[in-house]
């Protein structure tokens, strides 16, 4: 009976050293593939003798040298498909010198969707060791694994070797290469490729694609237009579909040309097209970029009568764009229609949100109401600073909220967030205005039992209200309290005029 780890090829080569693969245990039994460098004169049996050991133990300690790369099985298999988990591990289980070329072609295939590219690179690099010549889908693969490590100059030499073997690139090994140049804006090498395929690859509409989005990605827009409208009219059965439009969409809404963008989203629909919320996504960002957030709401109205239901991302680009523009009461309905969809908003926006419905509350006092809506979510959610507490509280005082607006200073003291000594101020001036002193110098107490100290501005009503009351005694003790620390109110205490 062969033994579940497979043992390395005999190895006779006049070359110093050459590769050999062992799958070892470790201590959850998860097989590790090991690529090992062996001795031109070693030759290593199948496991069960006792000199087979040795010689595997030397192996291993060439391991801990470093001339050895050691990855666990087990964890790339978890990663894959259950059918091709099953594939890996078969494989992983014959004896290594039956390996077929389809053998090596599985495992790096499942090596690179595993995004072990390293340990496919290094497979690769060995194979002719054990006695398999890759062929044109071994390239394929490794193209593959050279655009996921976005080494595409790399790839491209690998398709370069292909085509000097007179193995001709499919389509799909193509296009990620075209897509991988797109990505990075080398759109000189992509259409080199492109032109390749003229001679007996037909290029698909996901071809076209990765093309247009290279395009709009280093702003050539005209250029992706007039392609997209080539597609259109071509007289081949391929049309563009619904990811081309949104490509050249994304494209005109980055270079402030929303109005062109909704016109195409219109041909599209036209065509049959049915949109993705990528693609009216596009549109929301757009018209934020021109300073016309407001037209989301058509956006989102449309989306709706095409039955696309508004993502996250939908409605949180509407929101940003709605608040970047100062549109307050309308950020707050869609805000609103977030939370009661059940998405959760970003912590940032909430903020901005609360600042701006507390700012506009100033002169609209029904506004208090959202503002405070917003502040109890987020303070459930605990992301609360100190800012935003004194900002609250500010907004409490204007609104002469200030039994609320002492209650939150004391839950905001109690939290063992300090508040600020402007915000103790907004209090003490918001308590003498309404002639509660007694209030009043309850925050004295606590802006100096926290280290703080009032202003002159604070002092200053603190003693007039308290004349204005005929409580001169305490106007006195207030009055003197201040020159301790070194401030002197423009007010007096009737008695020491």
């Amino acid at each position: 009976m062969s033994s579940p780890f497979p043992s390395p090829p005999k190895i006779q080569s006049p070359v110093s050293s050459n590769p050999s693969i062992l799958i070892k245990n470790n201590r959850r039994n998860n097989p590790k593939i090991v690529f090992v460098a062996t001795s031109s004169s070693s030759t290593l049996t199948p496991t069960g003798s006792s000199e087979s050991c040795k010689k595997h133990v030397s192996l291993t300690i060439d391991v801990q040298k470093g001339t050895a790369l050691d990855y666990d099985v087990g964890r790339i298999a978890k990663s894959l498909p259950f059918k091709k988990k099953r594939k890996i591990i078969s494989i992983l289980q014959k004896d290594a010198r039956n390996w077929t070329l389809l053998d090596l072609n599985h495992l790096l295939t499942g090596l690179v969707e595993a995004n072990q590219l390293d340990l496919a690179l290094k497979l690769y690099t060995k194979a002719s060791s054990y006695g398999v010549q890759p062929d044109s889908r071994t390239s394929s693969i490794m193209i593959r694994c050279y655009c996921k490590k976005n080494d595409v100059d790399e790839a491209r030499r690998v398709l370069d070797d292909m085509l000097q073997n007179g193995y001709p690139p499919n389509v799909a090994t193509c296009t990620d290469l075209i897509n991988s140049f797109c990505k990075t804006g080398k759109l000189k090498a992509a259409f080199d490729v492109f032109e390749l395929m003229g001679v007996g690859i037909e290029p698909t509409v996901q071809t076209y694609n990765c093309l247009l989005k290279g395009l709009c990605y280093v702003g050539k827009v005209e250029k992706a237009y007039e392609m997209l409208m080539g597609i259109k009219k071509g007289s081949g059965l391929m049309k563009p579909d619904i990811y081309s439009y949104t490509a050249v969409m994304d494209g005109f809404c980055k270079v402030g040309r929303s109005d062109e963008a909704m016109e195409l989203l219109e041909e599209a629909l036209k065509m049959g097209l049915e949109p993705s919320p990528v693609t009216f996504n596009a549109l929301f960002s757009g018209y934020t970029k021109e300073g016309r957030p407001e037209m989301g709401f058509h956006v989102l109205k449309l989306m709706k009568e095409r039955n696309c239901i508004p993502d996250r991302i939908s409605y949180s680009t509407l929101l940003n764009g709605l608040l970047k523009w100062g549109k307050i009461k309308a950020a707050f309905r869609v805000y609103e229609e977030m939370v009661g969809i059940g998405f959760e908003v970003d912590e940032r926006m909430m903020n901005s949100l609360l600042r701006g419905l507390c700012m506009k509350s100033w002169e609209e006092k029904d506004l208090i109401q959202d503002a405070y809506h917003v502040f109890e979510e987020m303070r459930r959610r605990v992301c609360v600073d100190s800012s935003t507490y004194g900002f609250v509280i500010r907004t409490l005082c204007m609104g002469k909220e200030t039994e609320e607006a002492l209650e939150h200073l004391k839950t905001m003291i109690g939290t063992g967030c300090i508040p600020r000594t402007i915000t103790f101020n907004n209090v003490i001036q918001a308590f003498c205005v309404q002639g509660k002193v007694v209030e009043a110098l309850v925050v004295l107490a606590l802006m100096s039992e926290n280290g703080k100290f009032p202003s002159r501005t604070s002092y200053d009503m603190l003693v007039q209200e308290l004349n204005r009351q005929k409580r001169w005694s305490c106007a006195c003790n207030v009055y003197g309290a201040a020159l301790k620390q070194g401030i002197f109110p423009h007010k007096l205490p009737k008695e020491c005029r």
